[in-house]
C-alpha cells in the first residue's frame, strides 16, 4: 500500500518536471543600490523597502544625504487613495463605491537621466456599502486598499526589474 502512495505522488509530480516548472524567483536588478524618495512613514514606501530588501540582491538607502550615492533613485510624484460614491438607492443613500489608489513614480540614475519615465499605477476595486454594517465595511475597505497597495509595488518591482541598464 505504502510502495503503491510513493508511485502515485511520484507520478503526480512527473508532468511538473517536464514542463520546466519553476516556483518564482526574487527578481534581478541591474543596480546594487537604490534610495526610496519617500516618508519613512508612508504605507508603500514601507512596503516597496521591505519587498526590495526582502531579495537580498540590494540595499535600500532610506537617509537623503547616502540617497545622492546611491546607483538610482525612485521618486514617488503622487500617492493618492481615493474614494468615489458610484451607486445611490432611490432615498439617496450610498450603495456602492469605488476605491483607488493611484501612484505615479519615476527612476533615476546617479547622473538624473530617467531610466524609467513618469509613470502612473492605478488600482480600483467596488465596495458595495450598507449603512447597518459599517464597522465592517470599514474593515473592508482597509483591506482593499491594503490588497491595492501590495499589487501596486509587485508591479512597481517588477518594473525596477525590467531596467536592464543604469
Amino acid at each position: 500500500m505504502a510502495n503503491r502512495r510513493s508511485f502515485l505522488a511520484g507520478a503526480a509530480a512527473l508532468p511538473l518536471a517536464g514542463c520546466g516548472f519553476q516556483l518564482r524567483q526574487p527578481p534581478e536588478f541591474a543596480f546594487k543600490t537604490i534610495y526610496l524618495a519617500m516618508p519613512p512613514s508612508s504605507p508603500m514606501g514601507l512596503e516597496l523597502r521591505r519587498n526590495l530588501m526582502g531579495t537580498g540582491r540590494v540595499e535600500v538607502i532610506t537617509d537623503p544625504v547616502a540617497g545622492q550615492k546611491a546607483d538610482v533613485r525612485l521618486e514617488p510624484t503622487m500617492d493618492q487613495r481615493e474614494r468615489v460614491v458610484v451607486g445611490r438607492t432611490s432615498s439617496g443613500e450610498v450603495r456602492e463605491l469605488q476605491l483607488r489608489l493611484r501612484f505615479r513614480f519615476r527612476l533615476r540614475n546617479l547622473q538624473g537621466t530617467e531610466l524609467i519615465p513618469e509613470a502612473e499605477i492605478l488600482q480600483q476595486r467596488e465596495l458595495s456599502f450598507n449603512e447597518s454594517v459599517v464597522l465592517a465595511k470599514d474593515a473592508e475597505e482597509a483591506l482593499l486598499y491594503r490588497s491595492m497597495q501590495s499589487d501596486t509595488v509587485q508591479q512597481i518591482m517588477r518594473r525596477l526589474a525590467a531596467v536592464k541598464a543604469i
